[in-house]
C-alpha cells in the first residue's frame, strides 16, 4: 500500500483543493461563504475518501463516495464559472483536475471491484 499523499489521485486532488481556495478567496462576500465554503467542504472530503480507500479492504464504496463527491464540486464549479464568480481560464483548470481525479477514481474502482481483486 503506497503513502496517500504520494498518489497521482491525491496530488490532483490537493491541486484542486489549493486552486478552489485560492478562487473562493476572491469570491464576492455573498458566495465566498455559501460556494466557496462548499466547494472547499467537498474537497477535504475527497482528500479524506482517496485515504479511507487507500487504507480500506474494501475500497469500492469509499471510491463511489469520492466520484459522488466530485459530481457535486463540479456542480458548484459549473454554477461559479455560470455566475461569473470564476473565469472561464480558472474554469477549464479545475475541469482539467476534475476529470483527472474522476478517471483515476474511476479506474481504481474498476480495479477493486474487479473478481481478481
Amino acid at each position: 500500500m503506497a503513502l496517500h499523499t504520494a498518489l497521482p489521485i491525491y496530488k490532483a486532488a490537493y491541486s484542486l483543493f489549493d486552486l478552489i481556495t485560492d478562487l473562493a478567496k476572491n469570491m464576492p462576500r455573498d458566495f465566498k461563504a455559501s460556494i466557496g465554503g462548499k466547494l472547499r467542504d467537498e474537497l477535504v472530503e475527497i482528500l479524506v475518501l482517496i485515504f479511507r480507500a487507500n487504507t480500506a479492504r474494501e475500497k469500492a464504496p469509499h471510491l463511489e463516495q469520492l466520484i459522488e463527491r466530485l459530481q457535486v464540486a463540479e456542480l458548484l464549479l459549473r454554477l461559479s464559472r455560470d455566475k461569473r464568480l470564476i473565469s472561464t481560464g480558472q474554469y477549464a483548470r479545475t475541469v482539467e483536475l476534475t476529470q483527472s481525479i474522476g478517471k483515476q477514481a474511476g479506474g481504481w474502482r474498476r480495479s477493486a471491484t474487479s473478481p481478481a481483486s
